[in-house]
Formats: structure tokens, C-alpha cells, sequence
């Protein structure tokens, strides 16, 4: 609750404070803006410091984006691949990141509060449609793509892709993971869900 993406669909995704979106609702779409100075973000310091506080970014995608999606880290949660000694990024606990599917089938992964590059993730062939990150904090990324298939990725293990998922007839529009993390679900062009479960 911390950030807002969007995109028009060129190459470019803003990404914009949560309270300064809140604050110019409050300012600009009521009568009374008084409560907007009480809208403040977990990372800010009540003391007005400015070392935490978040600001906006302009991130170029170097091509049409078609999907976003946020995913924070639980340290606790670990890679799902065995016997890794040696990671490019060791994931935080304030880690907050932004994942923007492209016209190219590339997945670029940006860390939000800096605005820079992390991750450039190439498998898929079409656009890459949607992406959805598992919500118990693995970072565990899926993506869906025109391209017929489904990809995971693990990007506490530098982005390596742990599986292709197929199974649809068509493009693949959608995905969503259940509240537990343990089932996918997608739809595609055919109109037919299809349900996999993640081990």
C-alpha cells in the first residue's frame, strides 16, 4: 500500500507515492482537504526526515508495457531451489518490487524505491500479458503470456525459471494465486480456467 504503478501502455511506468496520490485526491476530489496531512506511509519518519521518505519515479521499459505487478519478500521464505550458496540479490525485508510484462515477452523486475533495474527475465515469445507474484512473500513470480503458456520464476534465485505451464489452446490472458500460495489458476482466449497446483 505504499506505491502506485500505471502505465499507458508505451514504455513508460510511473511510479508515484501512495500518500501523494491520497493527498491529492483529498485536495483536489472533496470539499475538505483536512484530512490529507494525516495520510502517511509505513517508510516515512514522523520527524519530516527526508532519508525514508518515498519518492516518485519515471521508469523507461524500452518497450510497450502490458502488465504490472508488486512483490515484497518475507526473509524468512527460501528459495525453492536447493543447495544455492551464491545470490546475485539478497532479498530484505523492505524490499518492494515492481514486475512489467513487455510487448517483446520480456519481464523486466525493478526495485521500487530506487527506480532501477534488477532483473531482465527472456523466455517468453509473444507479449507477456499478465504476472502475478505468490502472495506468502517467496517472491515466486508467475507470468502469462500470448504465447500459449504460463512461466514461474524464482527471483530469490537470481530469476531462474522453475517451470513452463501449459495447457491452454490460445493465448493466455490472466493468472492468480489462491490466499495460500499453492494454486494457480488462469484463464485464456479459449475461456476455459485452468487450475495447476504449485508443490
Amino acid at each position: 500500500g505504499s506505491y502506485l504503478a500505471w502505465s499507458q501502455g508505451h514504455r513508460i511506468v510511473k511510479l508515484v507515492p501512495w500518500a501523494q496520490c491520497l493527498n491529492n485526491f483529498l485536495l483536489h476530489g472533496t470539499k475538505n482537504g483536512a484530512n490529507a496531512a494525516g495520510a502517511r506511509l509505513p517508510r516515512q519518519s514522523s520527524d519530516g526526515s527526508q532519508k525514508n521518505k518515498p519518492c516518485e519515479h519515471i521508469i523507461d521499459c524500452g518497450d510497450i508495457v502490458w502488465s504490472l505487478a508488486f512483490g515484497s519478500s518475507v526473509p524468512e521464505k527460501q528459495s525453492r531451489c536447493v543447495n544455492i550458496e551464491w545470490h546475485r540479490f539478497k532479498f530484505g525485508q523492505d524490499q518492494l518490487l515492481l514486475a512489467t510484462g513487455l510487448n517483446n515477452g520480456r519481464i523486466k523486475i525493478w526495485d521500487v524505491y530506487t527506480g532501477k533495474l534488477l532483473l531482465n527475465l527472456m523466455d517468453h515469445t509473444e507479449v507477456v500479458r499478465d504476472l502475478t507474484f505468490a502472495p506468502d512473500g517467496s517472491l515466486i513470480l508467475v507470468s502469462a503470456s500470448r504465447d500459449k503458456t504460463l512461466r514461474v520464476w524464482d527471483l530469490k534465485d537470481d530469476g531462474n525459471m522453475m517451470k513452463v505451464l501449459r495447457g491452454h489452446p490460445n493465448w493466455v490472458y490472466g493468472c492468480a494465486f489462491s490466499p495460500d500460495s499453492s494454486i494457480l489458476c488462469s484463464v485464456g482466449a479459449s475461456k476455459a480456467v485452468v487450475a495447476a497446483i504449485l508443490v
